[in-house]
C-alpha cells in the first residue's frame, strides 16, 4: 500500500532499518448516515470580514478572515460548528450515501500486512484483522509459529484516535521503543517495552516530533529528536524552532537526557541520530527545511567522551547514509547525478578527490539503498513504476528482481548478514501483497496475500504521456473498467501532488476500488515538483517555478477532454495538503475546466504558510513572502488570493482537521469562507472540519470509511455515477 503524500516534516536521513511507520490513511469526519431526499439549497453561514491588511514589499493585501486563524477562539469555534451543520444536512441528504458507505464497509474488511523485519532472531509486523481502527503489532520467533500481540493500539483510546507512529528495537530484539500520537497531532510520546513480557518500563519521553528513535548496540538506551515545550495554547500552531538531538538512557527520567548535539545559531536545522549497524558509529543527517540536500556529521562511540566530526557540511546535494564497512561510509546522493547514485567515502581520509562511485546514475531514478546478504538491493523509478536490482558490494550487477507486474514495491530493508528481505508489492487493483525474497537464490515466495471482495480482473491500467504548456513531456496514469467508451461522458478524478520530491506511483486503495466499480475513470497525473525523475524534475516544480506544476495539472485535465475519456461536466479533481495547494490553485485559474473540486488539508494562504507550525520549512520548495521575487510568484497563484468575486466556482468539497498541525486548518477556514463569499451558482461550497483528526497520519478506520463515503456521495451528486446496487433497493 502507498501513502497518500503529504507535505512531509524535514526529511530526518539515515535512521535505523527498524524505525517503521504503520500503514496510515487518511480521513476526516465523523457525520451521520441515511438519507432519503435530494440535498436541500445551501444557506452558508454568516462569516464576519475585519479590516486586516499587510504590505508586502509595496503592494497592499487584504486579508478579511484573519481571526479565523485563533482556533481557540469562540467565534472560531462557533463558525466551525455551524459550518459541520450545513455540510453534515447536505451531504446526509445525498441518495445513496448510505449504500456507498456499506459498499466500503464490505471492501474494506480485508486483512492486510505490514512488511515484517527481524531483530534478535525475533519477527516483527503489523496485521489489520480489516475494520480495526488501527493496525497491531505482532511478533513472532519464526515465520510459521503463531504470532503474539506485541502492541494493540485500540486498546490505547475508546475511538482509536491514539495511533502507532513509530518504532525501534534494539539489537537483542528484547526492547521495543515506540512513539504514539493523538489524534492526528504530529507531537508524539515515547515510551518502552520490554518484548519478552509485553510490560511497559516507566520510560516516557514527550515533545517528541519529526524524530525516530536508534539503541545503541549495547541496548542501554536510544537517540531520538525533540523540541522544547511549547507554550500554553500553542501547541498545535505554534512555530518549531531548535530542533535538539538526545540520548535517553533506560531508565531515567527524560529530564537527564544527554545532550548529543544542537545548533543555537542555526533554528531551522533538524537532527536526525543513527547508530551503524556494527555499532561503532552515531551518524547525524541535518536537514533544513524540507529541501532535499542535508549535511552529515558522526560520532564514534567506541572512544569515550569522543567528539561529533563534521564530514559533509556544504549543503550542496542529498547524502543519504546507506551503511558502513568499518570507516568506508556508503551514501546514496545526487550530488552530480540528478537522478541519484551510491558513493563510498572513508572517513579516515574524506576528501572528495577520494571518494569513489559505487552504483553510478542511469536513466532511471535510484530512490533507496539497502545491504542485505552482503549486497546492495537498490530500488529504482522508471517512469513512476518500481524496479530492483541487486548489486555486490563492489557495484557489480547482479541481476533484476522479478516483479509481479507494473506497481510499486517497498521494503527489502535487513542487516548485511541477513540472507532474506521482505518486500511488499501493490498496484491500482492490487491491494499490498507481502513476499518473502530469499536473496541466495533471488525467489520470491508469498508470505501474505489479501482476500477482498474485489474483481480486479474487471480493470485494466494504462499509463499516457501528455504534453504540458510548455511542451514538458508528463506521464499519467489511467485506471478504469474494461470496455470502456471514449464518449465524454465518463465521470472522471484526476488526484496530483507535485511537489516535495514526492513521487506519486501505483497503488490500492479502498475508496478508488468502490470509484471504479460505480463506473468511474481515475487519472493520477505526475506532475513537475515531485520525485519521478530525480532532482531536476523536482526543482522544475518550485518556488518562481511552481506555475509549472498547475500547468501540468490542467494540461492533464485538457487531454483527459480532448481523447474523450470524459468532459468538463464530468471531470473533478482532488489533492491532499501540497495536493490541496494544486487543486485550489488550478479552480481559481480554470473554474470552468471542472465540475468538482476535492482540495483535502491544502496550502490555501501561500503569504502566511511559513509563519505555523513546522511551515516555515516549506520555503525550500515554494519561497517565501518575505522575499519580494518570490512574493509576487507566491501572489500570482495563491488560491486564497486569487478567488474572484461574482465568478462561478466548481462545486467543492474542502476537508480539514482541528488537530492538524502540519497545515494548520486556519488555510481550508479562510479558503472556504471567502469562496462561499464569492461564488455564484449553485454549485456547493462546503467544508468539512473533523474533531480529534489531524493532517491524515493515524487516523481510524471509521473515520476513513465516514470520509470517503462523504467524498463518493459529493462526486455522485455532482457527476452522476451509478450507486452501489444496495442504493436501489
Amino acid at each position: 500500500m502507498v501513502l497518500t503524500p503529504w507535505i512531509y516534516p524535514p526529511i530526518f536521513r539515515g535512521m535505523l532499518s527498524v524505525i517503521r511507520n504503520l500503514l496510515l490513511v487518511t480521513a476526516v469526519a465523523l457525520l451521520p448516515t441515511g438519507c432519503t431526499t435530494m440535498p436541500p439549497q445551501l444557506i452558508y453561514p454568516s462569516t464576519s470580514k475585519t479590516n486586516v491588511v499587510d504590505n508586502y514589499h509595496g503592494t497592499t493585501v487584504a486579508d478579511p478572515y484573519r481571526w479565523l486563524e485563533d482556533d481557540n477562539a469562540p467565534a472560531t469555534k462557533d463558525w466551525v460548528a455551524a459550518q459541520n451543520r450545513v455540510t453534515c444536512a447536505y451531504l446526509n441528504a445525498i441518495p445513496g450515501r448510505t449504500a456507498i458507505k456499506a459498499r466500503l464497509t464490505k471492501l474494506w474488511n480485508f486483512e492486510r500486512y505490514g512488511v515484517p523485519f527481524k531483530e534478535g532472531g525475533r519477527y516483527f509486523y503489523s496485521r489489520n484483522d480489516g475494520l480495526q481502527n488501527q493496525s497491531v503489532l505482532y511478533t513472532v520467533e519464526t515465520l510459521t509459529a503463531p504470532p503474539r500481540v506485541l502492541l494493540d493500539p485500540n486498546t490505547l483510546s475508546t475511538d482509536g484516535t491514539v495511533a502507532l507512529t513509530g518504532m525501534a528495537v534494539s539489537d537483542d530484539g528484547n526492547l521495543l521503543a515506540y512513539g504514539l500520537s493523538a489524534s492526528g497531532s504530529d507531537w508524539e510520546q515515547w515510551k518502552v517495552r520490554d518484548v519478552r513480557t509485553g510490560q511497559d518500563l516507566a520510560d516516557h519521553l514527550e515533545w517528541v516530533k519529526f524524530s525516530g528513535a536508534s539503541w545503541r548496540k549495547d541496548g542501554r538506551g536510544f537517540y531520538y529528536s525533540r523540541y522544547d515545550a511549547p507554550k500554553s495554547g500553542d501547541a498545535l500552531k505554534g512555530v518549531n524552532k531548535f530542533h535538539k538531538l538526545y540520548f535517553h538512557q533506560l531508565g531515567t527520567e527524560q529530564v537527564a537526557d544527554a545532550l548529543v548535539y544542537e545548533r543555537k545559531d542555526k533554528p531551522d536545522w533538524g537532527f536526525g541520530g543513527q547508530v551503524t549497524d556494527d555499532g561503532r558509529y552515531l551518524i547525524i543527517s541535518v536537514s533544513e527545511g524540507t529541501d532535499p540536500k542535508n549535511r552529515v556529521l558522526y560520532k564514534d562511540l567506541s572512544v569515550a567522551d569522543a567528539p561529533v566530526v563534521e564530514l559533509l557540511m556544504d549543503f550542496d546535494a542529498s547524502y543519504d547514509f546507506v551503511d558502513n564497512d568499518g570507516s568506508v561510509f556508503w551514501f546514496k546522493t545526487d550530488l552530480a547525478a540528478p537522478r541519484s547514485r551510491l558513493i563510498a567515502i572513508d572517513v579516515t581520509q574524506p576528501g572528495r578527490a577520494n571518494w569513489k562511485e559505487i552504483i553510478p546514475q542511469t536513466t532511471d531514478t535510484l530512490q533507496g539503498v539497502s545491504v542485505v546478504n552482503q549486497q546492495f538491493i537498490a530500488g529504482y523509478l522508471k517512469d513512476a513504476r518500481s524496479g530492483v536490482k541487486i548489486f555486490t558490494l563492489a557495484g557489480k550487477p547482479v541481476r533484476d528482481v522479478a516483479l509481479p507486474g507494473l506497481g510499486t514495491v517497498g521494503g527489502f530493508s535487513g542487516k548485511r548478514a541477513d540472507t532474506e528481505a521482505f518486500f511488499s508489492y501493490t498496484s491500482f487493483t492490487t491491494p499490498g501483497t507481502i513476499y518473502r525474497y530469499d536473496l541466495p537464490t533471488g525467489q520470491s515466495t508469498i508470505f501474505r496475500q489479501p482476500q477482498l471482495d474485489f474483481d480486479a480482473a474487471a480493470y485494466e491500467t494504462k499509463q499516457v504521456f501528455y504534453a504540458s504548456k510548455d511542451d514538458t513531456r508528463v506521464p499519467m496514469f489511467l485506471v478504469y473498467k474494461r470496455g470502456l467508451k471514449l464518449n465524454g461522458q465518463n465521470p472522471t478524478l484526476l488526484y496530483g501532488y507535485g511537489g516535495f520530491n514526492i513521487s506519486l506511483t501505483p497503488g490500492f486503495s479502498v475508496s478508488r476500488a468502490a470509484w471504479l466499480e460505480m463506473g468511474g475513470v481515475y487519472a493520477l497525473a505526475n506532475l513537475r515538483g515531485g520525485g519521478e525523475y530525480g532532482e531536476d524534475w523536482h526543482q522544475a516544480g518550485t518556488k518562481l517555478r511552481k506555475q509549472n506544476v498547475f500547468d501540468d495539472f490542467i494540461a492533464a485535465a485538457e487531454w483527459l477532454v480532448a481523447n474523450h475519456y470524459t468532459s468538463s461536466q464530468k471531470l473533478a479533481i482532488q489533492g491532499g495538503s501540497n495536493g490541496g495547494l494544486l487543486v485550489g490553485a488550478c479552480l481559481t485559474q480554470r473554474p470552468e475546466l471542472f465540475r468538482a473540486a476535492l482540495p483535502a488539508v491544502g496550502v490555501m494562504d501561500m503569504l502566511r504558510f511559513h509563519k505555523f507550525t513546522i511551515g516555515w520549512a516549506w520555503c525550500s520548495d515554494y519561497g517565501s513572502a518575505d522575499n519580494a521575487d518570490e512574493f509576487m510568484a507566491l501572489y500570482a497563484y495563491s488560491p486564497y488570493h486569487n478567488l474572484k468575486p461574482g465568478v462561478r466556482y466548481p462545486a467543492t468539497m474542502v476537508t480539514t482537521a482541528d488537530h492538524d498541525d502540519r497545515v494548520v486548518p486556519a488555510h481550508s477556514f479562510k479558503f472556504a469562507a471567502r469562496l462561499q463569499a464569492y461564488h455564484r451558482g449553485r454549485n456547493p461550497v462546503l467544508i468539512r472540519i473533523d474533531t480529534k483528526a489531524g493532517h491524515g497520519a493515524g487516523k481510524p478506520t471509521t473515520k476513513q470509511i465516514e470520509e470517503k463515503a462523504d467524498e463518493l456521495a459529493f462526486l455522485t451528486q455532482e457527476l452522476g455515477l451509478k450507486l452501489p446496487a444496495t442504493a436501489k433497493r
